[in-house]
């Protein structure tokens, strides 16, 4: 059981930037893949981004893909989304979860956190 915070989102203009953090407790991340996904209003939770257990690989969604950067600070338990560059089709709930990095499918650990609000104007 891992407990997952997510934080750092807002009210930002078209070409802006934001850093999300995801803060966990509970246990470590480091032995876990992690991973970034967001919900629009009325869609399906989507992936974003996905970083190796050691921070050593990244993959992206396409439409991310030059525009935003996953790191993690295993050391601070901490996971974060530099977001440049945001474009109004960014705005969604932002949530971190465990993934399995092959299949970018999220590892069922009980519940989704409360997801930080990024919301990109144009």
């Amino acid at each position: 059981q891992v407990q997952l915070v997510e934080s750092g989102g807002g009210l930002v203009q078209a070409g802006g930037s934001l850093r999300l953090s995801c803060a966990a407790s509970g246990r470590t991340l480091s032995t876990y893949h992690m991973g970034w996904f967001r919900q629009a209003p009325g869609q399906e939770r989507e992936f974003v981004a996905a970083i190796s257990s050691t921070g050593g690989n990244t993959r992206y969604t396409n439409s991310v893909k030059g525009r935003f950067t996953i790191s993690r600070d295993n050391a601070k338990n901490t996971v974060f989304l530099q977001m440049n560059s945001l474009k109004p089709e960014d705005t969604a709930i932002y949530y971190c979860a465990p993934v399995n990095y092959v299949t970018t499918q999220r590892i069922d650990f009980g519940s989704w956190g409360q997801g930080t609000q990024v919301t990109v104007s144009s």
